[in-house]
């Protein structure tokens, strides 16, 4: 069953510029979906787009956008709100910035259960201490502390726990371990497949990471200058890839054996990509 249908997506600047060109992409319910691409392919923006949370500047102009049926282009502010955090959940690359500094965790959370749920405070506190508890941290704890008192693995495990706590339909993961370290963002990744086959949420899962790829996506669209130039299984993307940006992509990865003596340059359509990738498929 699709969950999310976009159709015909275009993001401009301020200048008119057009940033994404017309992308098209769906995704199935309980689906690990990865977007891939070079840095400034418009990856991010194409994510913040479908809840229009695109920064001041930016528009979006879509043929449509359908969540469950629903068109999200023809929604108002107020009815966006009620669907960021229930229907659509954020998990943000700079995870720091998830929370402001001045209150507590227990706070913020319980600021975000307020906005959709009329609970009393003792069932909003319990919802935030096992949603904590459920990303391995000690939710009577957690809660109360400041999010400087959390290491960085601990505090992008807190803001996994803020976007899952109302149990969203559809989870955007936006290169939720860029700036952890190799153990935290195996933690995070492990943690994220489990509560998606626990909670039965999808996954769009914004990435540099082809390992992680390779070990967790079932579908995978590539992304070169706004544009979605190939979309596939994971298996098709990776074991014969159509596209030469696609293979040089996948050629750019270090392998485990057998170093290439160069590696491709990302939009040098000259190298051919075709021997280098083949030398280097084993990732």
């Amino acid at each position: 069953m699709e969950l999310l249908t976009v159709c015909d997506l275009n993001i401009f600047g301020s200048d008119h510029c057009s940033l994404v060109h017309g992308i098209n992409f769906s995704i199935r319910a309980g689906e690990w979906f990865a977007l891939i691409g070079e840095s400034g392919s418009g990856k991010s923006i194409s994510a913040f787009a479908l809840a229009a949370l695109l920064p001041d500047g930016l528009r979006r102009e879509a043929k449509e956008i359908k969540l469950l049926g629903q068109d999200l282009t023809r929604l108002s502010e107020a009815e966006l709100r009620k669907i960021r955090g229930t229907d659509i959940a954020y998990v943000f690359q700079d995870y720091q910035s998830a929370f402001t500094p001045y209150f507590t965790l227990g706070k913020q959370m319980d600021e975000v259960i307020q906005t959709h749920r009329d609970w009393s405070k003792e069932e909003r506190k319990k919802k935030a201490w096992t949603a904590l508890n459920e990303v391995g941290l000690e939710g009577q704890k957690v809660y109360q502390r400041y999010p400087f008192q959390l290491s960085g693995g601990q505090l992008q495990r807190a803001a996994l726990a803020l976007a899952m706590m109302m149990e969203p339909k559809l989870l955007i993961a936006d290169e939720p371990t860029t700036a952890l370290d190799a153990m935290s963002a195996a933690t995070v990744l492990s943690l994220i497949a489990r509560l998606k086959n626990e909670k039965g949420c999808a996954v769009l899962f914004i990435t540099h990471d082809l390992r992680c790829v390779r070990r967790y996506a079932d579908r995978v669209a590539i992304m070169q200058k706004g544009l979605i130039v190939e979309t596939g299984t994971k298996e098709e993307i990776l074991k014969n890839p159509r596209e030469i940006y696609t293979r040089n992509l996948l050629a750019s990865v270090p392998p485990l054996r057998n170093v290439p003596k160069r590696l491709p340059v990302l939009g040098e359509e000259g190298l051919g990509g075709g021997a280098l990738y083949a030398a280097n498929s084993n990732f």
